[in-house]
């Protein structure tokens, strides 16, 4: 069901979960601080107690209520990406909920920039985890319907409308003055790097992180990708039912064809929604034209790789 601003941080505050639109993709909220609403996203999303969820709050101002620090380049990096599409994971306060951690002595932030998560935010005065509004490993939602199609009517759906980035944040974990890339996003490495002034360290046990799991972000189709047109048109001819995702124009005979921008901010912006559409057609697989491996369209590999891991 679909309820109002009002509505939201009445329920919320009350305990209960509501799906809420973000810039990345809409996410399973809650209360934080609250265990059993905690518990209830874990539930609804059949999502492992073990992988831990990332908290919302207003502010940088507000860091230092869940983190233990918030050292000089954590600082920097959230002057330049907040509010935005990245999540920092930070030595985290006792008092925050080990359902919250999963156990992990880190916690994950992130300042939203969608102007209804703001709005959230701030009448709520809560933070709010909120993982992506879907079942564990599937496709995540960048609307409202996609998540009443994923969820049922029982799940109330703040509707703030179509998501712009459409992939998840990018994912950073920073101890005192190193950091490491933990989750791909649309914030690369390049202007991470850039923005802190050293490299990632690597570390040998880096903190857990949502989106690891190999099979992620999946369409209930199987779904494979090609690195060439020609290739992807090849299988095309060989399948009984199809649909393909092309970059840029073009349609592929023998499929329902779909085309998204190709460049990796349009194409991001459109690659869940898209694949909603196809896997609504309950075709025998989805065909994927694969961006080139560069840089900048890292996050959009790492998505299609996870959705196709029993395929590639």
């Amino acid at each position: 069901m679909q309820v109002n601003l009002a509505e939201a941080v009445a329920l919320l505050k009350a305990g209960h979960v509501v799906a809420i639109p973000t810039e990345t993709v809409y996410g399973l909220a809650a209360d934080a601080r609250n265990e059993s609403a905690l518990r209830e996203i874990y539930a609804i999303k059949e999502r492992p107690a073990h992988n831990p969820l990332i908290v919302h709050i207003g502010s940088s101002e507000q860091v230092l209520d869940w983190a233990t620090g918030f050292s000089e380049l954590a600082q920097k990096l959230a002057a330049v990406f907040w509010p935005g599409p990245l999540t920092l994971v930070l030595p985290a306060r006792s008092a925050v909920s080990s359902v919250v951690r999963a156990g992990e002595p880190t916690v994950a932030l992130r300042v939203p920039a969608h102007p209804v998560a703001q709005a959230l935010l701030q009448q709520s005065g809560l933070g709010l985890a909120a993982p992506s509004a879907n079942k564990y490993t599937q496709l995540s939602p960048t609307s409202a319907q996609h998540v009443l199609n994923g969820l049922g009517e029982a799940v109330p759906v703040l509707d703030g409308g179509a998501c712009q980035v459409g992939i998840e944040s990018t994912i950073v974990a920073v101890d005192g003055n190193q950091w490491q890339l933990l989750r791909l996003g649309m914030i690369t490495e390049v202007a991470l790097t850039a923005v802190a002034g050293v490299p990632q360290q690597i570390q040998l046990r880096p903190p857990k992180a949502p989106g690891q799991h190999l099979l992620h972000y999946s369409p209930q189709t199987p779904l494979q990708l090609f690195t060439s047109r020609a290739a992807l048109i090849d299988a095309a001819a060989r399948e009984n039912s199809c649909a393909a995702l092309l970059l840029g124009d073009g349609l592929i005979e023998h499929c329902t064809s779909f085309n998204v921008p190709n460049n990796p901010v349009g194409m991001a912006e459109k690659l869940y929604d898209t694949l909603h559409r196809m896997d609504a057609l309950h075709v025998e697989k989805l065909l994927i034209e694969a961006p080139p491996r560069t840089v900048e369209w890292l996050a959009i590999h790492d998505r299609l790789a996870r959705a196709s891991h029993s395929l590639n």
